[in-house]
């Protein structure tokens, strides 16, 4: 199966309509550090779609399940952030999609590793099949001894920014303000 454009809306496992990149951002999975700062971007950017708070702690949930298997059972990899704009009736809708790539083994049996109770490290075996249940679009890509993409994307059901606060980063200097950057890269 060749690989979709991720910021277009076919064989990502996307709905028919149109949706536009508005931004885009990489970041690396390389360590568990990486871990708690990509949570972070991805708050922000759930945030700034105007996610309500149940629809990010999903995403976010799945998000952090996906970059740790990355890191874990890819070897690392990187995750691709996309802002996304669905064009409709008035201001439109807003959406994310993350591209987690590795260059890991890739999964042996995809559909087995996508059943509730598989586990290839001893876990509770509700990583894929959990991850698939907490986002609107979910597709996954394997090759044997060449990696494994994950692509999830879902959507801002109200269309307008979350009046909830991004958590403060120091480090970053970003002091928390919600839904004032429109248009620029999560993270």
């Amino acid at each position: 199966m060749t690989s979709p454009d991720p910021g277009r809306d076919d064989a990502a496992g996307s709905t028919a309509e149109r949706a536009d990149a508005q931004a885009r951002t990489v970041r690396q999975i390389r360590e568990d550090p990486d871990l708690i700062r990509l949570r972070r971007a991805v708050r922000e950017c759930s945030v700034r779609s105007g996610m309500s708070l149940i629809e990010q702690t999903k995403f976010m949930t799945a998000a952090s399940e996906l970059a740790r298997n990355t890191l874990v059972h890819g070897g690392g990899g990187q995750v691709e952030i996309i802002e996304l704009h669905r064009p409709g009736a008035d201001t439109g809708e807003r959406g994310i999609r993350l591209v987690f790539t590795d260059q890991g083994p890739g999964i042996a049996d995809a559909t087995q590793a996508m059943t509730d109770g598989y586990t290839a490290s001893g876990g509770l075996g509700l990583g894929l099949s959990g991850a698939r249940r907490l986002v609107e679009e979910f597709d996954l890509r394997t090759t044997l001894g060449s990696g494994t993409t994950v692509i999830i994307t879902s959507w801002a059901h109200s269309g307008r920014p979350s009046r909830g606060t991004v958590p403060h980063d120091s480090n970053a200097g970003y002091s928390g303000a919600t839904g004032s950057r429109w248009g620029n890269a999560c993270g």
